[in-house]
């Protein structure tokens, strides 16, 4: 990895082409970020930046946060998040990281956390097929089905497609276009979804299959 950003997904929307072509686009506000804290391998092992993104209220943070901020001699950051770039040496403590390290038609990694949709049926979640709504099915017509044999296995087996917990999860979409950059404004724009919710953090990076 050469860099990578803290943003917050803005929304979707679409862009023109010169040739009239319509490219949808997911607008996220990419910094500006700060190096909070700079890893080497003698005292930590590996080489790596600490990166945060969002302003939050010195009082809403507990001790070892304030200490750490004070120490870096920068402002609290709501978000942090780490880095192993291939070239640390150029970057130091009170860094700022803006949205123009990253240009048009480059390729980009999102990571972000799905959207949360609680406790899910097997429909919604796995996409099953209804069951026959017709005689000798009963009264539950979104139901699974048959989890398995009878006598044997005498088990359900791991990994059986079920009801339960639906997104909220971490997601990374590879290989990404970046189509435009204001880079007063630190707005990127990504073609195609990444994913969250409206107003979630993302973090970009530069794309592994590039």
């Amino acid at each position: 990895m050469n860099k990578g950003l803290i943003g917050k997904k803005v929304g979707m929307t679409q862009i023109f082409t010169e040739d009239g072509k319509v490219i949808p686009v997911t607008v996220v506000e990419a910094g500006p970020c700060v190096v909070t804290q700079k890893k080497t391998t003698e005292n930590d092992g590996y080489e790596a930046v600490q990166v945060g993104f969002g302003d939050v209220n010195v009082h809403k943070l507990k001790k070892p946060l304030k200490g750490h901020f004070a120490k870096a001699d920068v402002a609290p950051k709501k978000v942090l998040r780490e880095f192993r770039l291939a070239d640390c040496s150029g970057m130091n403590v009170g860094d700022i990281i803006k949205a123009d390290i990253f240009a048009e038609g480059d390729r980009v990694d999102v990571k972000g956390t799905s959207k949360g949709h609680g406790t899910a049926g097997a429909i919604k979640r796995w996409n099953f097929s209804r069951l026959r709504e017709s005689h000798g099915t009963g009264p539950n017509a979104r139901h699974q089905g048959s989890l398995g044999a009878c006598s044997s296995p005498s088990r359900v087996f791991k990994g059986r497609k079920m009801a339960g917990h639906y997104g909220h999860e971490a997601v990374t979409v590879q290989n990404l276009t970046v189509a435009k950059i204001d880079s007063e404004n630190n707005i990127i724009a990504i073609k195609g979804a990444v994913p969250g919710p409206k107003g979630g953090i993302v973090v970009i990076a530069d794309s592994v299959k590039a």
